[in-house]
């Protein structure tokens, strides 16, 4: 009953840092430190990973509409008018060859450089350093974009080179544990004239695919073989966090009509001093 409290705890973490742009990775050392599962150390590198499918079957669920490339209903740009292509829809098809370009990036060195990664940069100081300079980049860009209008106000207004600029700022989240997947993606394209609202929308799509690399490689490498105990874990936690993130998405959605980013950005300040200092004194 304990571990499975455990798990519960850590799907609400997950589910709340992995879309509001703060780091789910710094959010889940400071809760490993404290609150640790009783499983192997190469289950807990597995299901701190794995444990986000949980949060993309939010996105999933909450833009399907939005994303979905097949069927007739609502198809406003079909590839051609009759035969099959007619339920291919046009707009939903390039979004996805963007989507497609912006991950090349981070997929070619998650491929190639994952443990490598994993061993020099998983550790306290890389963490803190991105917790901090991403918090001031918010701030800065955030002072900077105030009053102005933005270039980019529809997804499809966003063009094949934004997206995979995009796609670099999401390679630094992959390479800097800390700097947080969606708080890069999200800098990135506020630099680039995104407005808040696409800038989101756009992160949540691009998460689909990550996260389901990224999951897919971490269960290639441990294997399929779970004990009972592992399945449990694994599986709460995941439910746990698809949950929360349904509620964290909805209430970021809503928060950045009318608020910027900068709130965060002092969290990611005030959190990565916090830890700096922990692991110092401790």
């Amino acid at each position: 009953m304990l571990e499975i409290l455990k798990a519960i705890l850590f799907g609400i973490v997950e589910g709340i840092t992995e879309w509001l742009p703060i780091s789910s990775t710094g959010h889940m050392i400071l809760l490993d430190e404290f609150i640790q599962l009783d499983v192997t150390p190469e289950f807990y590198s597995m299901f701190q990973v794995v444990i986000q499918l949980g949060a993309i079957m939010a996105v999933v669920v909450l833009f399907w509409n939005d994303f979905f490339p097949f069927g007739k209903k609502n198809n406003k740009q079909p590839m051609q008018q009759t035969g099959i292509l007619s339920w291919v829809k046009m707009d939903k098809f390039v979004l996805w060859i963007k989507i497609l370009i912006a991950c090349i990036p981070a997929a070619i060195v998650g491929i190639l450089f994952d443990e490598q990664l994993e061993a020099m940069f998983y550790n306290y100081q890389t963490v803190s350093i991105a917790l901090i300079v991403f918090g001031v980049l918010f701030i800065i860009i955030e002072n900077k974009n105030k009053n102005q209008y933005s270039k980019i106000n529809s997804l499809t207004d966003i063009t094949v080179n934004t997206a995979f600029l995009i796609g670099i700022f999401q390679l630094i989240a992959a390479i800097f544990p800390g700097t947080s997947r969606s708080g890069a993606t999200i800098v990135g394209a506020l630099l680039l004239g995104v407005s808040r609202t696409v800038a989101a929308e756009f992160t949540f799509f691009l998460a689909i695919p990550v996260m389901f690399g990224a999951s897919l490689l971490k269960i290639l490498k441990f294997g399929f073989v779970f004990t009972t105990h592992e399945l449990i874990i694994l599986t709460i936690g995941m439910i746990v966090a698809f949950i929360v993130s349904v509620l964290i998405i909805q209430f970021l959605m809503n928060y950045i009509k009318k608020h910027d980013f900068k709130v965060f950005g002092w969290y990611r300040i005030v959190l990565g001093v916090i830890v700096l200092a922990y692991f110092m004194l401790f």
